[in-house]
């Protein structure tokens, strides 16, 4: 069943904010990349980010950075590329990042839902009012887990499991947006 535009299906109020994974979603995956010059951002990625700044969406970033805890870059270097990135897509509200190893145990690295909760709470949302979108089943059940709308976006990275798990999916960054201002409910976007 269609829901108002602007609306999460079964959320508690409007789409307040947009949290998107770095690597593979936003920005070409550049394993362990602590380098500004390689940043590429993905398709559409401007435009769809400007579609939602021009909605009056609050947009952030949530992302596992564990070449810090690899020892394969460090902080400063990941801050170099969140500012690359903003330089090339616009400024975000929150940047959200785990630095730890996956076998840390820690309770920010996707799928766990720190990051996605520490970002809503940085912007002042509600993660029921908040949308992620990411190119990996982690990303999706990372949201799922803080209580967000979670929306993939297939790479070649992408198991098919993934894709078949996945509540809501689109074919690309601006496939996403348009499912998400829509308000529309499961399946791929078809534009």
């Amino acid at each position: 069943m269609p829901v108002p535009v602007g609306r999460l299906s079964g959320a508690a109020g409007p789409l307040e904010a947009v949290l998107f994974d770095r690597d593979g979603t936003l920005v070409a995956d550049v394993p362990y990349n602590g380098d500004p010059s390689l940043v590429e951002p993905m398709r559409g990625a401007r435009a769809a980010l400007s579609a939602l700044r021009a909605r009056g969406l609050a947009v952030g970033v949530v992302s596992n950075q564990s070449g810090v805890a690899r020892g394969l870059l460090d902080g400063a270097q990941v801050a170099a590329v969140q500012r690359e990135i903003e330089a090339r897509l616009g400024p975000f509200g929150v940047w959200a990042v785990c630095p730890h190893g996956p076998g840390d145990g820690c309770a920010c690295r996707k799928p766990a839902p720190g990051l996605v909760l520490a970002a809503c709470a940085h912007l002042g949302v509600s993660p029921a009012r908040t949308a992620v979108v990411g190119d990996i089943g982690a990303d999706v059940a990372a949201a799922e887990a803080a209580g967000a709308r979670g929306v993939l976006v297939p790479t070649p990275v992408t198991r098919a499991e993934e894709v078949a798990a996945a509540p809501e999916y689109a074919r690309d960054l601006p496939g996403a947006v348009r499912l998400l201002l829509a308000g529309r409910g499961t399946g791929e976007d078809a534009g």
